[in-house]
């Protein structure tokens, strides 16, 4: 893909998966050193939330969660998804109609797999998944989130 193709499809893109957000930008409300981050979290899960890595489908026990809770960044523990929005998407991820209001933030991914849109936590910048536009409705959205970046809080 050239740039000419490149910017047009970012011009083509819907205003609401535009990138908001960047991961290297370091306004973080938690803020932690690359240490600090490996004590606090599984190799799996650093490799997802500071290395944007993805697990593989179908591994998560977090994809077959159907208590009432919501979904918390796993690095932070700022609620992301409440569990009323999480669907069965086939894909083998976590999957969500839509965030907490002013939970996440997202920005351009582009790689071989085109220009897809990241999600990630905007407490503390840890990446979550991608979100893509072919989800149910009300929003239409899909949230395709690693549940390693996850934990699952059930409502008492």
């Amino acid at each position: 893909m050239n740039r000419r193709a490149l910017i047009a499809a970012f011009a083509a893109m819907p205003f609401a998966l535009r990138p908001a957000f960047a991961s290297g930008d370091g306004t973080f409300e938690v803020t932690l050193t690359e240490a600090e981050w490996r004590a606090r979290l599984s190799p799996q899960a650093y490799a997802v939330l500071r290395e944007e890595d993805t697990e593989r489908p179908f591994t998560s026990p977090l994809n077959d969660e159907k208590r009432a809770g919501v979904f918390a960044c796993a690095g932070c523990d700022l609620p992301l998804f409440d569990s009323a929005a999480k669907y069965d998407s086939g894909t083998g991820w976590p999957s969500f109609f839509q965030p907490i209001d002013d939970a996440i933030r997202t920005k351009s991914d582009i790689s071989i797999f085109g220009i897809r849109t990241e999600v990630h936590c905007r407490r503390c910048g840890g990446h979550l998944g991608h979100v893509f536009e072919d989800g149910p409705q009300p929003t239409g959205l899909r949230y395709c989130m690693n549940g390693v970046s996850l934990k699952f809080i059930a409502k008492t």
